[in-house]
């Protein structure tokens, strides 16, 4: 790191300052937890979401041996850095990340391998996929968990010098830019380094060296694999983020058990803010070398084994209270399909399961004084005068109501409404379009609903603008 900037914004992730504090916890393991952990198979499916918790994102690697991920779902990050960003991926590693099946590949049992590979004139390749989508985020008072079930690199003591396997968080404002780090946000669900049964997490934010959040170590917290160790077999990875409790917290769990956790008044309110109002996309990597495994020893070098693979069983994001998760503010594009339960507040309806075409869920339970909100969407610069809504009916006969366009308060006028009655059914759908004032620019979009009956007359599954 260049030593001309005293806040230089790099995307780093190191932990100098952990080497006492992990001498510490190896000691100790898990504490708190009474028992050791079992380890399930190699090829468990993701577990069906508890109750009060929806299913945002899943992948359970099903495919056929020898094949890439779904770039539906997952992008490859390839070379040694972002275009126009730090070199080495801003740690120091020293690895070029490919998207050959050599580095990133299903096994055929359900199951991703991330794996680093050394070719005879010593240079390292190895693997980092990223989710397509950057809008993980909770509900406005809900919760967010992602988790994955990993067998890290099975690879110990001077064979493991260097490695770096991780599954972590960045926040969307850092997709494009490369320079906004540690601002924006970072989520270390999982790091482990040098073949040591330890687990790291960690949230990165505030400024670079120092700061509110102590970078370029963050606020982390480490434990032990209990029942087996890390690289021996398989354990959950967790992180609830919570905005249900009077102080928004950031949990972390290793096997189901909490055993480090960041609450929003650690920091002040302008770090926390730029940190976490926002979404995050979701990385898988291998690295080797870089500045986390220098300091616990450094490495690769020539004793170090190539060939040792992180195996990722499932990925899966859930979702409690209020909708699903919203897309971070001013991501929202008009013009494009806006799901009604991506909302970020509401008040008086539920979501459900559609029947729809292209499944997903759909708000219910709408009446007279209920409202959804949705932040940040952009109409551009030309103006948008048409506004079409998904919407299915099963009201009797004589309940009706309008579903009306607001912006920026619920309080403003309706630039648009349109009125629907009974449509055969509460997922009897049709697509029912209406004028609206031209629009132009970024805004909060609510849509209202007003009747002159108490009963429920609506249900919405998605709308959208047009000019």
């Amino acid at each position: 790191m260049s030593g001309t900037s005293s806040t230089p914004r790099r995307p780093r992730r190191p932990r100098p300052f952990r080497r006492a504090f992990v001498a510490v916890v190896s000691t100790l393991g898990l504490a708190a937890a009474a028992s050791a952990v079992a380890t399930p198979s190699a090829n468990a499916s993701a577990p069906p979401p508890p109750s009060g918790w929806t299913q945002v994102f899943v992948d359970d690697f099903n495919g056929a041996a020898g094949t890439g991920v779904n770039t539906s779902d997952w992008r490859y990050a390839t070379g040694r850095g972002y275009p126009g960003g730090p070199t080495g991926w801003g740690t120091g590693e020293i690895e070029t990340m490919t998207d050959s099946t050599d580095n990133v590949a299903l096994d055929g049992n359900g199951n991703l391998r991330i794996t680093p590979r050394r070719d005879s004139a010593g240079n390292w390749t190895s693997g980092r996929v990223e989710t397509n989508r950057t809008d993980f985020q909770p509900p406005a008072g809900g919760k967010l968990r992602v988790e994955s079930r990993i067998q890290v690199p099975n690879v110990t003591g001077a064979a493991a010098k260097g490695y770096w396997p991780a599954f972590w968080m960045l926040g969307a404002p850092y997709r494009g830019d490369y320079w906004n780090w540690p601002a924006v946000g970072e989520l270390d669900i999982m790091e482990n380094t040098q073949g040591m049964n330890t687990v790291f997490a960690t949230m990165h934010c505030g400024t670079s060296p120092g700061g509110p959040c102590n970078e370029t170590s963050g606020i982390g917290g480490s434990t032990t694999c209990q029942g087996t160790s890390c690289q021996a077999g398989f354990h959950t990875y967790r992180m609830e983020w919570d905005r249900s409790t009077s102080v928004e917290e950031i949990r972390f769990y290793l096997d189901g058990v909490n055993f480090h956790t960041v609450r929003a008044n650690q920091v002040d309110t302008t770090t926390w803010r730029n940190a976490t109002d926002h979404g995050f996309f979701i990385i898988l990597n291998v690295a080797m070398g870089g500045g986390f495994p220098d300091a616990f020893g450094g490495g690769p070098d020539a004793g170090t084994q190539p060939g040792h693979p992180m195996v990722v069983d499932y990925v899966q994001v859930l979702s409690s209270g209020g909708g699903t998760t919203p897309p971070p503010a001013g991501d929202r594009d008009a013009f494009r399909t806006i799901e009604a339960e991506s909302y970020d507040g509401q008040s008086g309806v539920v979501t459900e399961t559609t029947s729809d075409s292209g499944g997903g869920r759909n708000v219910g339970a709408l009446a007279n004084g209920d409202w959804l909100h949705y932040k940040g969407v952009d109409f551009g610069s030309s103006a948008a005068r048409q506004f079409s809504a998904r919407v299915a009916s099963g009201a009797v006969g004589g309940v009706s109501g309008l579903v009306e366009v607001r912006l920026d308060s619920r309080g403003n006028a309706p630039v648009g409404s349109f009125a629907v009655g009974g449509t055969g059914g509460w997922q009897s759908w049709r697509t029912i379009p209406a004028n609206i004032s031209g629009v132009t620019g970024t805004h909060d979009v609510y849509l209202t609903f007003t009747s002159g009956q108490p009963a429920d007359f609506v249900n919405v599954n998605w709308f959208t603008f047009g000019r």
